[in-house]
């Protein structure tokens, strides 16, 4: 489990194909490795990955097939930067929100304004996320945890503070730039919840989420 505040920027030092696979290495400027073991989670742009090998400034972590077919690993270089953030601990300040480390989707930078000190982003997500974004929610956007200002169809506004653009690499978007998106686990299960006993029933091919106002109405949601 992480919480959406990064801990350091590092820089992909190499992506080393291994079959359908990638062994991807990390260096670190500011993270703390001195605690991390073999085993271990740590977010890479959102991206839960298990450190398989560590260094006093690096680590190394295998990335699947699933992994990068669903999350911008497919697009990344040797060179590129990455939000990086350790697991939580039980002792922690929860200082974002819930964040699995489980990318739903990925997203793309619309536009980039800067309004005084503050830049406001608009970002486009799949139509399948759409409903799980919600005005003054929270969405986690390459592992940082932020929150929605404002909604239009599937685009979603971000106000970002300077310290935000200074600490992770959302000060190096550009418009085009594809991004990591995990929408509010709570909204995901919630989802399912409101199926009821129709979950039994529902396969990876049908529409298990299409939740209608006539079902709401139907299952007492709405008076």
């Amino acid at each position: 489990m992480f919480t959406g505040i990064i801990e350091d920027i590092g820089l992909i030092q190499s992506l080393q194909p291994n079959g359908a696979d990638i062994r991807l290495t990390i260096q670190t400027h500011k993270l703390d490795m001195s605690d991390v073991h073999l085993g271990d989670s740590i977010a890479n742009n959102g991206v839960c990955l298990t450190v398989v090998a560590k260094s006093a400034n690096s680590f190394s972590a295998d990335v699947s097939h699933e992994t990068i077919k669903r999350t911008g690993f497919a697009q990344y270089q040797a060179g590129a930067k990455v939000n990086l953030e350790k697991a939580l601990q039980a002792n922690g300040r929860l200082g974002g929100h819930i964040v699995s480390g489980h990318v739903d989707g990925v997203g793309k930078v619309l536009s980039i304004n800067s309004v005084g000190r503050y830049v406001e982003i608009w970002v486009e997500a799949p139509a399948s996320l759409a409903k799980y974004i919600a005005q003054k929610g929270s969405i986690t956007v390459d592992g940082v945890s932020l929150t929605v200002n404002e909604v239009k169809d599937s685009h979603f506004l971000l106000t970002l503070i300077p310290h935000s653009l200074q600490e992770t690499i959302i000060g190096l978007y550009k418009v085009g730039t594809k991004v990591n998106l995990e929408v509010d686990v709570i909204a995901r299960y919630l989802e399912r919840l409101m199926l009821g006993d129709n979950a039994a029933y529902t396969t990876a091919d049908s529409k298990q989420s299409e939740i209608s106002m006539a079902f709401l109405a139907e299952n007492g949601y709405l008076r």
